[in-house]
């Protein structure tokens, strides 16, 4: 049997679907390929071979035509040219047997000449937005997902059937907890540390709003210390000059991170005692470990009710930069208000904690073996 794991963008993707590659390519009769859009993903599938303690593995950059290329390399600001990779790529692509993907843009082989393969979808992150619940995931044939509160919207939504999908918990926290080793502390001072992670959406981001007066307020406190790790993609695109620039800005008590791993393998999320953020679905990776959170809507987003911004039921929700500091200094105190629907929320997104990666390999053979 012979499956492609498909990483059709950016390198982050690999933590989502590595492992499982890995538990497959252990498993007899199993021919397995990771293909790779981004040129740094090798970097990422080794680093989590190697915490693994796997054998190699065959990585694959996928062909590029001139003019993708060239779109990649003048364009870069506008995306990985996913669909024009896809076709560059269908003939061999459509050699195997089954294809795993980690983003729905993957839902479109079939109008690309990919026909043969059986295509199978994990949604990359745990979160409530609607970006999550697609109509693109009809265009799998099997999900895997994390938890019940993700199936069951999906079956709401008509999305997949009910022998179309297999539950098998939260792949990425697998992979994480394998990459945490011992590590310097991230700070001098002692203290408690927040996170500040904000998400990439336009219309849904508190980074343009938030960022100056936070890093202000930081600056002129000494009870705190600040992460700031912004959604990976925020600034992936952008020039190396104004990554630097920003993480320049950082101090003794204040760590600006736009573009290390530490923004992909949970570190931060592990580390913080505080959540601050937005819509990012990272807050479920955080809050594995129930911990206060403060929620940041900065377009005035009629949220109650929504099930799109359902984790911000999960802390205090402010709308002006000035309310940020005391709604800090307060999360601690106001955590018992929250922590059972933490606990109640994350459960339902992240599915059972251990061995979700021999989980999801375990349906993904037995869904193949009923039609290969």
């Amino acid at each position: 049997m012979k499956i492609a794991f498909l990483y059709i963008a950016e390198a982050y993707q690999c933590y989502h679907g590595a492992s499982i590659a890995l538990e497959l390519a252990r498993r007899p009769g199993v021919d397995v390929v990771s293909y790779y859009n981004d040129p740094q993903s090798p970097h990422h599938l080794e680093r989590i071979r190697q915490a693994y303690g796997a054998e190699p593995m065959a990585y694959r950059r996928l062909k590029g035509s001139w003019l993708t290329r060239l779109l990649q390399t003048a364009l870069r600001r506008f995306g990985m040219f996913k669909m024009l990779t896809m076709w560059d790529n269908h003939s061999e692509l459509d050699a195997y047997d089954a294809i795993f993907a980690v983003e729905d843009t993957v839902c479109y082989a079939r109008r690309l000449g990919i026909t043969h393969p059986k295509l199978i979808l994990l949604p990359h992150g745990f979160g409530d937005r609607a970006r999550g619940f697609t109509h693109h995931t009809k265009g799998f044939d099997f999900v895997l997902v994390a938890g019940p509160k993700i199936a069951k919207r999906m079956l709401e939504q008509t999305l997949v059937s009910p022998d179309g999908y297999a539950m098998v918990g939260a792949v990425k926290l697998d992979v994480c907890a394998q990459l945490q080793r011992a590590q310097a502390p991230l700070f001098k001072d002692t203290g408690p540390i927040v996170l500040y992670n904000a998400h990439k959406a336009p219309k849904l981001t508190s980074w343009s709003r938030f960022i100056a007066p936070m890093l202000d307020d930081f600056a002129a406190q000494d009870d705190f210390n600040l992460i700031v790790a912004p959604h990976v993609k925020m600034f992936r695109r952008q020039q190396s000059g104004l990554r630097a620039s920003w993480e320049a800005r950082g101090t003794d008590r204040i760590l600006i991170d736009t573009s290390s791993d530490r923004l992909l393998d949970m570190t931060y999320t592990s580390a913080a005692d505080i959540y601050v953020g937005d819509v990012s679905s990272q807050v479920y990776e955080f809050l594995a470990t129930p911990r206060p959170c403060v929620f940041l809507n900065a377009h005035g987003i009629k949220w109650q009710g929504d099930p799109n911004f359902a984790h911000w039921q999960l802390g205090d929700v402010i709308d002006d930069p000035k309310d940020l500091m005391p709604a800090i200094r307060a999360a601690p105190a106001r955590h018992a208000l929250y922590r059972a629907k933490q606990e109640d929320l994350a459960a339902a997104s992240l599915g059972e904690r251990q061995g979700a990666t021999i989980r999801a390999a375990d349906a993904i053979l037995g869904f193949m073996g009923a039609s290969y």
